[in-house]
């Protein structure tokens, strides 16, 4: 059995990928910043028959997320698959106009708290002769938007460093997978608009979004690969959405 851990669990595409995997041949690691839906989750997927642990901080401290990997038992730290989800969008104003504080969430979550899981996680795979890095990056990576420069600069970053850690990783038997969503219905865009829910369903009007499901799937085949197949990556868009900015709405 493989141990995977989820940063980001506790909804979206995180929370869904936690529910696809416990399917699979899979012991969860679950990482989050709330402790009650930590808890609902695993009741809820230890109901069903999974095995998993439960870690509670926030991936922007540094120190707090080397102790709790830290606390890990041992024979839970040999990690196969890191999923790197953990992120956010806040604010959509001209770049000129931004909030300071959203930029710094974005920027130390997206990008800093990514390369800490990676930097604290990857040597022991390299050790090992195994393992996969999936992150979760972006369509909003591939070119920048209205009002939304430093998301997308941070989801640029996913993708950059991704192809990086690929490269520096092409003489081991490791993986690394960047998956970049389109229109994903979750609480993403009610996080993006500090709680807004009324804006944040009109980001999804009148177009079928993707699910945090449809992430999951991919991120499992992807997973699921023969081990001399690497899925470098992967765009997943909704059928009506052609680019980051290009959607038709009926």
């Amino acid at each position: 059995m493989k141990t995977i851990l989820i940063t980001g669990a506790t909804s979206g595409i995180g929370l869904a990928c936690a529910r696809r995997f416990a399917q699979g041949d899979y012991r969860l690691i679950l990482t989050g910043r709330r402790a009650e839906m930590l808890n609902a989750i695993k009741h809820e997927l230890e109901q069903q028959g999974a095995e998993l642990l439960t870690l509670c901080f926030d991936v922007r401290d540094r120190e707090a997320t080397a102790a709790a990997l830290a606390s890990l038992p041992a024979e839970w730290q040999a990690i196969d698959v890191l999923i790197n989800n953990a992120g956010l969008a806040l604010g959509l104003e001209k770049e000129y106009e931004g909030d300071f504080s959203d930029w710094d969430a974005m920027l130390d979550t997206n990008i800093r708290g990514l390369l800490t899981m990676t930097r604290l996680l990857v040597p022991g795979m390299v050790q090992r002769g195994k393992g996969h890095v999936i992150n979760i990056g972006s369509v909003a990576g591939d070119a920048a938007y209205a009002n939304g420069a430093v998301y997308c600069a941070t989801k640029a970053a996913v993708k950059t460093l991704t192809d990086g850690l690929r490269i520096d990783l092409v003489d081991t038997p490791l993986r690394v997978t960047n998956l970049k969503p389109g229109l994903v219905e979750t609480n993403f865009s009610v996080t993006r608009f500090h709680g807004d829910r009324e804006r944040a369903d009109n980001v999804y009007r009148g177009i079928k979004p993707l699910t945090g499901d449809d992430i999951a799937d991919v991120a499992f085949y992807a997973a699921e690969a023969p081990a001399h197949v690497q899925i470098a990556e992967v765009l997943i868009l909704a059928t009506h959405q052609a680019s980051g900015s290009v959607i038709y709405r009926q």
